[in-house]
């Protein structure tokens, strides 16, 4: 959701009448392109579009043996403009398959973030299985006249499993009640009282919602939490029901996302509360905000409804508002983070979230054999495919852990524990292309305060331009974009002694675009 751009372009308050033909020729042609021209910096196994400016993820869906991916996307430019849904579907979550264009703006504004379902009962008349999009009509005329309820809520179907839509004629079905940012619907069946749910954010706050039919909404709820100081408007929420590890307790789980510059590390972030849900009000006792990912490249997550065996998989959107329009590639502007399952976990009688890779994204590597790694195995190593490579070991800790990425220009990309603070670090200041942004600049070096630890699970998870970390399990997590001038071959952990290393794995990683 584009939240941080004061001034609309012109172009964009005529789009409902003159940008659907330029997007049908561009779907045209994204549809029937077989190759794809690798660029510098495009991923190998992360989703990104063929062409042209992308933002959060919406409507994720599965429906007959697909994962449905939409996103906020602007097809006739690689910075942001009058949103569209982008659509993409696959099998496994890893290989996608472009599809044409979903929704356009019309009339009622330019099409925001929301959700999708399957409408299983047929509840909203538009047919058995319908898939139902939901999702903020943003009018571009009326923020520019001045007025504050520019954002309303409209739905669309479509019975041929997303491939083409037809929007409801009676949008919006959810009208602004008179406040500046009013957005994000994310739509859920509520088993036990067998209605349809939705929750939105209203400026610094959720609003919950419920309906028979996904037609007419009656609000329920609200929940707020004191922030001190505030975070920032909301956005992208999502809620959501998990079991707690190694119990037969459920929790709830409610995520929010904040632009500005709410993050821990600065820029945008996601963070999440825990809590309990009796069908109307969400409640949780956390006293403070605990983050689904403390790197600045994790935001406005949000989870797959429908999933089979209800597991509760996130995707991200892989860049950050402070220099998302900025970043140096060329036909195409960012990119998904890898999907991961979210699961609950309680320590010390607080509950947290845990994130980790899919369990499918495993089919995707292959372990590298010793005979193909130089180097002092597994201290100081050289690999030619480092760049698209996982990395996973155990490591005890006596003081300090150190890992150092590097190229032959000597470009760095260093990762670092610090056992007497706590602290976890990255530093990305010398890691290639960095000057084409001061914010990406102000936010190289980042820290998450993981506590005093022993030993160390770490799994590293390398792309084109990015790195993915994730610690004990996915208890902290950290996603960074990083620009390499020249592919990452070298790795190395330091000290090289007292420091020991266990269960140390290098695997390539297979090409999901080709």
């Amino acid at each position: 959701m584009k939240k941080h751009f004061s001034i609309l372009l012109i172009a964009g308050l005529i789009c409902a009448l003159g940008c659907k033909q330029s997007s049908q020729n561009v779907d045209e042609a994204l549809v029937e392109q077989k190759d794809v021209l690798v660029e510098k910096f495009r991923p190998n196994f992360h989703f990104t579009p063929k062409a042209n400016w992308m933002n959060d993820p919406n409507g994720l869906v599965y429906y007959k043996g697909y994962y449905h991916l939409f996103y906020q996307y602007y097809p006739d430019s690689t910075v942001w403009g009058p949103m569209h849904w982008g659509h993409a579907k696959s099998k496994d979550l890893l290989h996608w398959e472009h599809r044409p264009v979903a929704l356009y703006p019309d009339s009622l504004g330019y099409i925001f973030s929301g959700s999708a379902v399957i409408d299983k009962n047929n509840t909203a008349g538009f047919g058995k299985d319908a898939m139902v999009a939901i999702f903020t009509y943003h009018d571009p005329v009326k923020e520019k006249e001045g007025k504050i309820n520019y954002q309303t809520q409209g739905i669309a179907y479509s019975n041929d499993e997303g491939e083409t839509w037809t929007k409801y004629e009676h949008n919006p079905v959810i009208k602004n009640p008179g406040i500046k940012d009013f957005r994000d619907p994310k739509v859920f069946w509520n088993e036990e009282k067998s209605k349809w749910q939705l929750v939105l954010v209203a400026k610094d706050h959720v609003q919950i919602y419920e309906s028979p039919n996904i037609k007419d909404w009656s609000k329920i709820s609200e929940f707020r939490f004191n922030d001190n100081p505030p975070l920032g408007v909301w956005e992208c929420p999502d809620l959501f029901k998990l079991p707690v590890e190694g119990s037969n307790e459920q929790k709830w789980v409610l995520i929010i996302s904040h632009g500005g510059e709410s993050a821990p590390n600065g820029g945008s972030g996601t963070r999440y509360f825990v809590g309990d849900y009796d069908g109307t009000t969400f409640t949780t006792n956390q006293k403070e905000s605990q983050w689904i990912d403390y790197g600045t490249d994790n935001y406005a997550g949000v989870t797959f409804n429908n999933t089979p065996d209800n597991k509760r998989i996130f995707i991200g959107w892989m860049s950050n508002w402070n220099y998302a329009t900025v970043t140096p590639t060329e036909k195409w502007r960012s990119a998904m983070t890898l999907p991961r399952e979210l699961s609950v976990y309680k320590q010390n009688n607080q509950y947290f979230l845990k994130s980790k890779p899919i369990d499918g994204f495993d089919a995707m590597t292959q372990s590298v054999a010793k005979n193909e790694i130089s180097g002092d195995f597994p201290h100081k190593i050289s690999f030619e495919n480092l760049q698209h490579s996982e990395i996973s070991f155990d490591a005890e800790i006596k003081d300090s852990l150190q890992i150092v990425f590097s190229n032959n220009e000597g470009e760095k990309y260093i990762l670092a524990y610090n056992k007497a603070n706590g602290l976890f670090t990255t530093d990305r200041t010398h890691s290639g292309q960095v000057d084409f942004s001061e914010n990406y600049l102000k936010t190289a070096f980042q820290t998450m305060n993981i506590g005093t630890k022993d030993a160390l699970s770490i799994k590293i998870v390398l792309d084109a331009s990015s790195a993915e970390i994730f610690l004990n399990n996915g208890e902290f997590v950290m996603t960074n974009q990083i620009f390499p001038n020249e592919n990452y071959t070298h790795f190395e952990i330091l000290p090289n002694t007292d420091l020991k290393i266990e269960n140390f794995n290098l695997k390539e990683i297979e090409n999901a675009i080709e």
